[in-house]
């Protein structure tokens, strides 16, 4: 079956159909990382995004049942240059193709990838449709403009938990996996800390855990009062997907929790709390995506290679002098990080849980936890 990729500047790419048939919008967005598609599809933080993997083929050790970082895909569709045929992995339970029309996923292959990835560094982030149901260029880029994109949308409230839960009922989920089926034993849970749920990643819930966190998850919604409830020792903010600006409700509720509670935040939480603390948050051209992404240390000078996925950032020239910049995007020369000099926060744009990607920045969670024990 034939399959179209289409952008809103005109552009159309005729490819082969493979997961779910059909027709989905989205913002088309380039991911660089060589493996891990699997927790790429799950990450909710691309809601409202069509996903496309630079790599050349994609799929050839299928799909299994534990590299998910959520219940289900949240991609609105997948863009690949070549499809394995066939997969080879002793814990794959299915193959790509098949993941993806269960989950009722379009998907697309045999396009020139490499074309789509220069066409996006060069003109900016578009929006755009793939279908397998409609064959007309002209209609199809019509339809990718008239999709809503990522500004000003709230995708947040699609992607959060419906009710307050505690993680930490069920340990067996935080153990770290090993090689083998081997589990690393977890230490006690010394900090009893709110998680707000923007979108979360499971592996950052495993990490603050592994780290001694005992995690009680809220909904984005959640006001302060709800919060306080549970007495933590710290706040949490999550990953998530759109733009950041359009979530008044969440900042809102963040800034009462300033300089009363540490609070440490990733990504989507990373540009909340810039925005809580009065500053500015912009799109970029492109986006930062992909498991190889260079990010100086700005205190040690020290390079970690990380793992992003983000089309927002925040303006530091927006912030107060208290606010000091301490990660910088060595590609870019965008904010990848700031702290508060005189209350116990911090945050970063990217992904230190990883998941999939390098585990360069795994010692944040332990200053988080180390704030904790400071101000207690």
């Amino acid at each position: 079956m034939k399959a179209y990729l289409a952008l809103e500047d005109g552009l159309v790419f005729e490819g082969k159909a493979f997961g779910a048939a059909g027709e989905k919008d989205g913002e088309v967005a380039f991911n660089t990382s060589m493996a891990g598609y699997q927790e790429i599809l799950t990450d909710p933080s691309y809601k409202g995004q069509i996903v496309m993997l630079t790599y050349p083929l994609i799929g050839n050790y299928g799909v299994n049942e534990e590299d998910v970082e959520s219940a289900h895909p949240w991609v609105e569709g997948f863009v690949v240059r070549e499809k394995s045929a066939v997969f080879s992995n002793y814990r794959a339970k299915m193959s790509l193709d098949d993941y993806l029309k269960k989950h009722k996923i379009v998907g697309i292959e045999g396009i020139d990838t490499r074309a789509v990835t220069r066409r996006l560094r060069i003109k900016g982030a578009q929006k755009g449709i793939i279908s397998t149901t409609t064959s007309d260029p002209k209609k199809l880029v019509e339809m990718a403009k008239r999709s809503p994109g990522l500004v000003g949308r709230d995708l947040v409230k699609e992607v959060t938990c419906k009710r307050p839960y505690s993680w930490d009922k069920d340990c067996s989920q935080s153990a770290e996996w090993q090689i083998g089926g081997a589990t690393v034993p977890l230490p006690p849970a010394g900090f009893r800390i709110a998680v707000i749920d923007f979108g979360i990643k499971l592996n950052i819930l495993r990490m603050l855990r592994q780290y001694g966190c005992e995690c009680y998850v809220f909904p984005a919604t959640a006001t302060s009062d709800e919060i306080v409830k549970i007495k933590p020792q710290g706040l949490f903010l999550s990953n998530g997907p759109g733009d950041p600006a359009a979530l008044t409700y969440a900042i809102e509720t963040i800034k009462k929790f300033i300089g009363k509670l540490p609070i440490f935040g990733i990504c989507l939480g990373h540009q909340l709390l810039g925005l809580a603390l009065g500053g500015k948050t912009y799109k970029l051209k492109f986006g930062n995506r992909g498991g190889n992404q260079p990010v100086k240390h700005l205190p040690s000078g020290k390079v970690e290679i990380t793992s992003q996925n983000h089309g927002f950032a925040v303006d530091m020239n927006t912030l107060g002098p208290d606010i000091e910049q301490t990660h910088i995007n060595l590609n870019d020369k965008t904010c990848e990080g700031f702290r508060h000099t005189k209350m116990p926060l911090f945050c970063v744009q990217y992904h230190p849980e990883s998941s999939p990607g390098p585990r360069d920045s795994a010692y944040l969670f332990g200053m988080f936890t180390d704030m904790m024990k400071n101000k207690a």
